[in-house]
């Protein structure tokens, strides 16, 4: 309900009141709280669409008075001007659309500062400086939100390869060894072409959110988020870890390989010998019978 109070003007005779809206007169927040979190691998958002739709590509919609939501398809919920309890709600409302659940803690936050005189610009450290909170500069913010915590997983995951990777090239070459199975090396490889498919195919760091085909005003405002979080540089240089990854893996792959059909021909000539080690008894003994 909104509530209405009196204000008094001073006229000839005294003053008089007058009704005015004391919700229009209400201080708007100035600033707000954005957070992005990693809520599991995928989330499916088709059949989501609500009356409050912002956007459909990705998902996003209203919760309470200023709130808004916004789903990525690549497991990403981005959320700003929520209250603990409506962020809490809503999670739990996404859980039965949500593949591969993690636990929390990926997660990244953001202050965006409403202020209408300001050039939008996000200075290092500080808050993100917008003219207002409209649907579309949401839309914007929540797309560099959303790519900076997917990018931050992946990192993590890249790291925990090459984790795996240095000591079984370490003593690989301390002692021309390869020290693992043929088995492993493919789930090394596996993991790296998950993580190679989700940066390229699901997040595309590269990609400019949908929003800005209709408003090219704000690209400025995307360019310098993209600046601030290094978007471009991050995925560039996971892009360069994932090849060196699937590289050396296949350069693994190929020596374990070679070791099996080295010894697969050693088998082989083995068999050879003791075949005609074989025929060769067989003929002295027949010799001996006659």
């Amino acid at each position: 309900m909104r509530l209405l109070g009196p204000l008094a003007f001073p006229t000839a005779g005294g003053y008089f009141a007058v009704m005015t809206d004391v919700t229009a007169l209400a201080t708007t927040p100035t600033r707000l709280t954005a957070r992005a979190l990693i809520v599991g691998d995928r989330i499916d958002t088709a059949g989501l669409e609500r009356p409050d739709t912002i956007s459909l590509l990705p998902l996003a919609f209203r919760v309470g008075e200023v709130g808004m939501v916004a789903l990525f398809r690549f497991g990403v919920a981005v959320m700003v001007g929520l209250s603990p309890l409506e962020e809490e709600d809503t999670l739990a409302k996404l859980q039965s659309r949500v593949y591969g659940e993690r636990a929390r803690g990926d997660d990244e936050y953001a202050v965006l500062e409403i202020a209408p005189e300001s050039d939008e610009q996000k200075s290092s450290g500080g808050p993100i400086q917008i003219k207002n909170l409209s649907p579309q500069r949401f839309l914007v913010v929540a797309d560099a939100l959303a790519k900076t915590v997917a990018l931050a997983r992946d990192e993590r995951e890249v790291n925990k390869v090459f984790d795996v990777i240095e000591p079984f090239a370490a003593q690989l070459a301390a002692s021309g060894k390869t020290p693992f199975r043929r088995s492993a090396m493919l789930r090394l490889i596996g993991q790296a072409l998950l993580v190679q498919h989700r940066v390229s195919g699901r997040v595309a760091v590269e990609e400019k959110p949908d929003v800005l085909w209709d408003r090219p005003d704000l690209e400025r405002l995307y360019a310098r988020l993209e600046d601030e979080y290094e978007l471009k540089e991050r995925a560039g240089v996971l892009k360069r870890k994932l090849d060196v990854i699937v590289e050396t893996a296949h350069a693994l792959t190929d020596i374990i390989d070679a070791d099996r059909a080295t010894r697969l021909e050693a088998a082989i000539v083995i068999l050879i010998v003791l075949e005609l080690i074989a025929a060769i008894v067989q003929i002295v003994l027949a010799v001996k019978v006659r």
